[in-house]
């Protein structure tokens, strides 16, 4: 590490030019290829995907997604004339796109029952050959423009459904962006007091962000990376890329205050916390990475296109950042503080102010702090047996996008259910089977959660049939899978032991809730493997077996505390429709697997800040009372203002007014500030005071198995002073 920050400081604007030329080639490949966001969702050996393949098989014309066009009148109703006709000319040019399968008006035979009881309302169905994945955003908007011409000041016309989503990706700006990096600046002016000092891990973070936005963009050609992954990725790569910045230009002005020259400061830095924010950054690669363990294509996008941010960013930490350093000199620090530094000489700086009263608190009452954190984690954490995992429909999109708008009309019109209708699909061998598909549909038809069901038109001879199941609630109600299941356990195997036909429930409700299932049944292996990890880490960082222990236990806490701030806030509805993200709903599905990946990474950079300084003074000194002391007074700073960022750059992505973002944004900050003051700050501080010389115990058969590795070295000793020249009187008595 010392070699490569030494290449990186004398070198220092070859490595600017290097990654200037790399942001500039990957953001104009990036820009001429354009972005091919793919989410998949669907579970290969469910029923909903079974589903699915007869109905592909059935009708390779209708085995694109589908999209809905929507029309509302203001008077009058669908049927008049006027709106009749400039509906049908809209549509006839929708059907006559290369892209698009089918058309099924409402005023055809086959679409008599799309026109609502009031008449005001009605849509027709657009069936394409291929699926959103595969079509481009062009042809999207080419649907969503086209159906948007037959609007009047009388007619509202929207697009909802998957191909129209496409056209949303992106509309909500870098207003988030822009937030979060104000208020990162803000807190790192407060902590250096210097702007230029402020400006460097900014620098480095925008650089790094930018670089892998562009390069998940073209990822996105060879991968079915979800359009979430991208923003995902800049919400976590502007978090920890400021954050080991900030770690190592803090090192480093420590050096330069401690009376070395800036090259020496720059590789000190480096080869101490340089290695931190490798070994954290390297976990936070790891338990990404973990998510392809679980074998699922959306969760397989979205750690490839994580974990190359991650990667960009701590590329970025330790050879841009001692490049920037090494253009800037001293000049890193204040004015003020060369001043100061010109006038008092070089020297350590003594820890002061709160964070030393702060640790002689901790001394004096460590359980009275432990019972208080164990309460408040507790308390918190209540609303976590409440979770509820599923995808949030189209209803909690912001309210300016055409599908919400499509949505809000389809439910005002025919029903809440509408939105999400099921499919009841089923191999038909013979008269007996078509039989008793129908008595299922009568059957299906009494359900008191069932608002109606229609079986679909299909070819002469079809072997395959399909019934439409529209419920009474919305698709991600509660009640909508309590349906589902209710169908699949009880209603359908009492039908089909009186015949030989296989009956499936599918249609994308039932896919979202198969994902929600399955991501459901992996989570506790996928939390067995981040905590053995983070374990067996540890064990070999710091030679201890209680240290490891505690901070299993304790990234559990905070985990769960984390989670149940979300089902509070979003599942319950606190906060959700203030965020206008729409109302009460389930957590998405996939969120608690990859926040667990990130918040290891997260939790593992403070533990080892924090622990490895404590450490050192163990070994230095075998005091384990001063140790803590040692290591809270001399980390506590840097640990929250490093929170702080993180806070801020999370909760800003709040103002992106999408669903998913606002849950990853607020559950991130709220586990970030949960384990930097509550869990690192108060916990873990008083739990070591309380368990003694027991922290550093570990067996002598197990110290000796294990593997070496210094996560952070101490620093080196400070060279002697150089001999002083002998006096003539000493050269007298020498003689």
């Amino acid at each position: 590490m010392a070699t490569l920050a030494r290449w990186c400081f004398r070198h220092r604007l070859l490595v600017l030019l290097m990654w200037l030329l790399a942001l500039g080639g990957i953001s104009v490949a990036g820009q001429g290829a354009g972005a091919a966001y793919a989410n998949v969702f669907s579970v290969p050996g469910t029923e909903s995907e079974k589903a699915q393949d007869l109905v592909k098989s059935a009708f390779p014309e209708s085995a694109g997604d589908m999209d809905t066009v929507v029309w509302q009148v203001a008077g009058g109703t669908v049927r008049d004339t006027a709106v009749r006709e400039r509906l049908s000319a809209s549509l006839g040019k929708i059907g006559r796109l290369a892209t698009v399968g089918t058309v099924t008006s409402p005023y055809s035979a086959a679409g008599a029952t799309q026109i609502s009881r009031d008449g005001r309302t009605a849509y027709a169905r657009i069936t394409y050959h291929k699926t959103a994945q595969e079509l481009s955003v062009d042809e999207a908007e080419r649907i969503v423009d086209t159906a948007a011409t037959a609007r009047t000041d009388g007619v509202r016309v929207e697009v909802s459904g998957p191909v129209a989503e496409k056209t949303e990706e992106g509309q909500a700006g870098n207003i988030a962006e822009f937030v979060g990096l104000a208020a990162a600046a803000a807190v790192l002016y407060l902590a250096f007091g210097s702007l230029l000092a402020m400006a460097l891990p900014l620098i480095s973070a925008l650089f790094s962000v930018g670089t892998g936005v562009m390069a998940i963009k073209l990822l996105s050609h060879g991968a079915d990376v979800p359009e979430l992954a991208a923003t995902l990725s800049t919400l976590i790569g502007l978090g920890v890329g400021i954050d080991y910045a900030l770690f190592i230009i803090t090192r480093h002005r420590q050096g330069l205050k401690a009376g070395l020259d800036p090259e020496e400061a720059a590789v000190r830095a480096l080869d101490t916390s340089g290695r931190a924010v490798l070994f954290a950054g390297g976990t936070v690669c790891i338990a990404l990475l973990g998510l392809l363990a679980l074998r699922l294509e959306f969760l397989t996008g979205v750690a490839i296109a994580t974990t190359s941010m991650v990667v960009l960013t701590m590329a970025a930490s330790v050879t841009f950042m001692p490049a920037l350093i090494g253009l800037f000199g001293r000049r890193v620090l204040s004015r003020r503080e060369r001043r100061r530094l010109a006038a008092a000489g070089s020297g350590e700086e003594e820890p002061r102010g709160l964070a030393v009263r702060w640790a002689a608190f901790v001394q004096r009452r460590p359980g009275r702090l432990l019972t208080a954190a164990a309460v408040v984690l507790a308390t918190l954490t209540i609303p976590f047996f409440s979770l509820r995992l599923g995808i949030s429909d189209q209803g909690n999109r912001p309210e300016s996008n055409t599908t919400r708008q499509a949505y809000d009309m389809l439910a005002e019109g025919f029903g809440p259910g509408f939105n999400g209708p099921l499919q009841l699909v089923a191999a038909v061998g013979g008269g007996g089977d078509t039989v008793a598909l129908r008595q299922l549909a009568d059957t299906v038809r009494n359900d008191p959660d069932v608002a109606s069901v229609v079986s679909l038109p299909s070819r002469p001879g079809a072997t395959t049939a399909v019934v439409q199941v529209i419920p009474r609630t919305a698709p991600q109600d509660e009640a909508t899978s309590d349906l589902i299941s209710r169908l699949r356990d009880t209603t359908i195997p009492a039908a089909e032991h009186r015949t030989t036909m296989n009956v499936y429930v599918g249609g994308q409700t039932a896919t979202f809730d198969d994902f929600a299932t399955v991501m459901l049944g992996k989570l506790p292996w996928f939390v067995l493997i981040v905590v053995a990890l983070g374990f067996l880490l540890l064990l070999v960082a710091f030679r201890s077996l209680m240290i490891p222990l505690t901070a299993a236990v304790m990234n559990l806490l905070a985990a769960a505390a984390s989670f149940g701030v979300l089902v509070a806030l979003f599942q319950w509805g606190w906060l959700s429709e203030p965020l206008g993200v729409g109302g009460a709903g389930p957590v998405e599905a996939f969120l608690p697997t990859v926040m667990l990946a990130v918040l290891f990474g997260l939790s593992m950079d403070y533990q080892v800040f924090l622990v490895s300084r404590m450490h050192e003074e163990w070994v230095n000194s075998r005091d384990n009372r001063k140790a803590v002391t040692v290591g809270l007074t001399h980390t506590s700073r840097v640990i929250n203002a490093a929170a702080l960022i993180m806070i801020f750059v999370f909760s800003a992505f709040v103002f992106r007014e999408e669903r998913i973002i606002s849950e990853f944004g607020v559950g991130l900050a709220a586990a970030v500030a949960l384990d930097a003051f509550i869990i690192r700050t108060v916990l873990v501080p008083a739990v070591m005071r309380v368990l003694g010389t027991a922290n550093w115990w570990l067996p002598g058969w197990l110290d000796k198995r294990l593997p070496h590795l210094a996560v952070e070295p101490a620093d080196p000793p400070p060279p002697p002073p150089p001999p002083a020249e002998p006096t003539k009187a000493t050269d007298v008595r020498a003689n």
